[in-house]
């Protein structure tokens, strides 16, 4: 299988505060991980270094084996295909559900000229296709401000997808939600795992048992345990830097 993201030997350094340390990194095309570890381990660097927020002041970052990403900003990456969703929703709450997914679809112009612009079928049989991936098909006329927290994040992951990214880095989505909308995120996300890549970053253990896919642990800046969340809670070291507090 090809990789679609392959980190090397990565590192950063934060006031001599070691945030990276030689980490190391695969994620294959359309492979659904999820990546755990306390507070400080690394994980939200490592999105900064792969979103060309941060640069690492050594190691390899590579896109698709051959593009190298520790040479692009956040405005290159997110061309290239790297999407990213932060912890707190980010929805225009006054606008419809469904005039969220249409201004993500054409975010390549101002709001008020994408509002004004006409869509095209294609544009309408796409905003219909996202809001059913993304479970708000009967909330399509509803303004934003009136979701719930867990509808909100699926609003903006469904933004996300509009914009057709080829990886998607998601923090924290299960973060404030109910434990059923804990659920249906986890069923989310695997339903768009395959099409494209999906990086999970989250601390609820009953959430990444749900998305029943590989995990990586880190600690330290770099990867302790990796593979099944079976086969890395079973790691006494992951237990007792994380798992056991």
């Amino acid at each position: 299988m090809t990789s679609q993201l392959y980190l090397s030997g990565v590192s950063k350094s934060f006031d001599g505060f070691k945030a990276i340390n030689n980490l190391s990194l695969v994620i294959d095309k359309g492979e659904l991980r999820a990546v755990i570890g306390p507070n400080g381990a690394g994980k939200t660097t490592m999105m900064d270094i792969i979103t060309g927020k941060t640069k690492p002041d050594g190691g390899e970052v590579f896109w698709n084996e051959k593009v190298d990403l520790t040479r692009l900003d956040e405005a290159d990456t997110a061309r290239l295909g790297v999407g990213r969703k932060f912890q707190k929703p980010t929805v225009i709450e006054t606008l419809s559900v469904a005039d969220n997914i249409e201004l993500a679809l054409k975010a390549d112009r101002g709001v008020l000229a994408n509002l004004l612009a006409r869509k095209t079928p294609a544009q309408s049989a796409e905003i219909d296709r996202l809001l059913e991936l993304v479970r708000l098909t009967d909330e399509r006329a509803r303004p934003a401000a009136d979701l719930s927290h867990g509808q909100k994040q699926w609003l903006e992951i469904g933004m996300l997808l509009a914009q057709d990214p080829e990886l998607l880095l998601v923090d924290e989505p299960a973060a404030g939600m109910t434990d059923a909308e804990t659920m249906r995120t986890a069923d989310l996300l695997r339903d768009i795992a395959g099409e494209r890549s999906v990086i999970v970053v989250e601390h609820d253990m009953h959430f990444v048992q749900a998305l029943n896919c590989k995990v990586t642990v880190l600690h330290q800046g770099h990867v302790l345990a990796e593979g099944s969340l079976a086969h890395v809670s079973a790691d006494p070291q992951v237990v007792e830097v994380y798992l056991g507090r």
